[in-house]
């Protein structure tokens, strides 16, 4: 739901402080230094391709890039990266990935495994299958939105299989069930010893793609109100009671009455059991479509054998999802249960989680309230003018092509010294389809009447061009069919008001007389069916009868992946 700041823009350019992964990172090594870190690429910088739209053909440079990235984890950040994964959803090269181990191992990265190939099960298993020296450096299988299946060959291959992404759900009630269900039954149908969810917490505008698809909500930094979905105390049945390394037991974990149930142990004699009956409708995940299947309420007894026969009791946690009255009970607490004879018995309801275990760690901190929702503010002014900004973007802006970062303007002595500038000046290698126009959106998607006001420059000769814009209703994966209202300005001295991102469906066009390599201030006015349009304070153009969007986010840009400055952005 938007692009991400590489750490390599162009060829001879390293930064390794942009965006929030960094920081991210190294808060999560702070709540769990055994948190495991995965690096995968989803788009590539496009220099890396030379003009292709293809990460292969020059497998060096791409390798060197990824190593680049690992290397200066560790450098400036002392973060170890465990895994690296070849490209998101899209083709591996069997070549590549052979030369990523050479050159990781001849960087002392041997400590970093592979996992390919963040796809599906095939052909990467049958690959591996035929091929001895890519089977030699490939450590895990990592599939995605398996739907707790699967296939033959990846079996064969005995490797680590992963659900390397998953989830990707709304993250209400039903979004838990379907977190609870696959966490345990992606090891109990498909034999996958790690599940990862896509995403973590949902902080990007909520109408964006996938909104609300992480496994807690904090969307408004303007107000700092944040939301602890149920899909994070599923998690916690998992994750408080085990740590990377643990091993799950090879028990048949299928329950009679439908549900499943999981065993774990650390090897040190510590055992944690988590059972979920989660029903069909109530645990439907995104993807794939989930064929039906019948829970019903029952009495399951386990036996405890070896070394386990010893456990005198369990502590217990337990959640239940009430789709009847919202009512959810989460993670609490429940008396232990005495083990006889290495054999307890348990009465299971629909739609439950039950933990037990032998740890006696685990917890539910009671956490200030956070500040209540606010919409975001309908009078907000950003000068960037910031000496050592903590991140290298300026806030609330959700780029969704192209790359907004802070710029301090040497050049310019006057009120124009610290700006946001634009930065890709070549269409990366994309993952989705980018648009052509690079965008950046702000701001309160319900918006109707709205006043956008930015000083802008135009660094490109001849054929650049920026924007701003107002109702605009889409990014992310659906980026090029934005509609909204952009007005633009060319270097070429021309302006021209459409309803697209793409610049087809004029509205207006004229002479503005702005030219590159100079400031300007444009200003777009939107009220009702009708906008106009100010340049440098005087009007260019009015009475632009506008159908639709009738509503969206403010928003800036330019007309190609083309340096461009923005400053004093105004939206009321």
């Amino acid at each position: 739901d938007g692009t991400e700041p590489s750490h390599m823009h162009y060829e001879n350019d390293e930064n390794y402080f942009r965006g929030y992964e960094w920081w991210l990172m190294k808060e999560a090594k702070k709540r769990n230094p055994k948190i495991k870190l995965i690096g995968l690429p989803w788009a590539f910088p496009g220099w890396i391709g030379k003009g292709e739209n293809w990460p292969y053909d020059y497998p060096d440079i791409t390798a060197y890039y990824i190593i680049s990235w690992i290397l200066g984890a560790k450098q400036y950040h002392d973060l170890d990266i465990d895994y690296i994964g070849i490209w998101n959803e899209r083709a591996f090269s069997s070549k590549y990935i052979k030369l990523l181990r050479y050159t990781l191992d001849k960087h002392g990265l041997e400590q970093v495994r592979i996992i390919a190939s963040d796809r599906l099960w095939e052909p990467i298993s049958f690959v591996m299958m035929i091929d001895s020296e890519l089977h030699g450096v490939v450590d895990v299988i990592g599939a995605h939105y398996p739907g707790t299946k699967t296939v033959q060959n990846a079996l064969l291959t005995g490797k680590k299989l992963w659900s390397s992404e998953d989830y990707s759900t709304f993250n209400n009630d039903v979004g838990a069930g379907c977190w609870a269900r696959i966490l345990n039954q992606n090891y109990v149908n498909g034999n996958m010893t790690s599940t990862i969810a896509w995403n973590l917490v949902a902080s990007y505008y909520e109408e964006l793609p996938f909104g609300r698809c992480g496994l807690m909500t904090a969307q408004q930094p303007w107000s700092g109100h944040y939301k602890v979905e149920s899909p994070i105390w599923i998690t916690a049945h998992t994750t408080q009671f085990t740590q990377p390394g643990w091993s799950y037991l090879q028990v048949d974990g299928h329950l009679e009455g439908g549900g499943s149930f999981v065993a774990l142990t650390d090897g040190l004699g510590n055992l944690t059991i988590i059972i979920e009956t989660m029903s069909h409708n109530h645990s439907k995940c995104i993807r794939p479509p989930l064929p039906n299947f019948n829970v019903i309420p029952q009495r399951a007894t386990f036996y405890l054998r070896g070394s386990f026969y010893m456990v005198e009791t369990l502590q217990v946690w337990h959640s239940r999802l009430d789709f009847e009255s919202g009512n959810s009970s989460l993670f609490q607490r429940l008396n232990p249960v005495q083990v006889w004879k290495g054999r307890f018995s348990l009465n299971l309801n629909v739609d439950e989680v039950y933990t037990l275990t032998t740890l006696k760690t685990g917890q539910k901190r009671r956490c200030p309230e956070p500040p209540p929702p606010q919409p975001f503010p309908s009078n907000y002014k950003d000068d960037f003018n910031i000496r050592n900004p903590p991140f290298s973007e300026a806030p609330n802006f959700a780029d969704q092509t192209g790359v907004f970062e802070y710029f301090v303007n040497a050049s310019d002595p006057g009120d124009h010294v610290f700006t946001l500038r634009q930065v890709v000046i070549q269409r990366p290698i994309t993952w989705v389809s980018d648009a052509d126009q690079t965008i950046s959106v702000i701001g309160n998607f319900k918006w109707v009447n709205m006043t956008v006001t930015c000083d802008i420059y135009i660094e490109k000769p001849r054929d650049g061009g920026v924007f701003i814009a107002g109702r605009v209703d889409n990014g992310g994966i659906y980026v090029r069919r934005t509609k909204g209202v952009f007005f633009w300005v060319f270097a070429d001295g021309t302006y021209r008001v459409t309803s697209d991102l793409a610049g087809q469906e004029i509205l207006m066009k004229g002479l503005a007389g702005v030219r590159d390599n100079a400031w300007h201030t444009l200003t777009l006015n939107i009220q009702g069916n009708s906008a106009s349009g100010l340049l440098n304070g005087y009007l260019l153009w009015e009475n632009v009868i506008i159908s639709k969007p009738g509503n969206g986010w403010a928003a800036l840009g330019t007309r190609s992946f083309e340096f461009a400055q923005f400053d004093n952005f105004h939206v009321e």
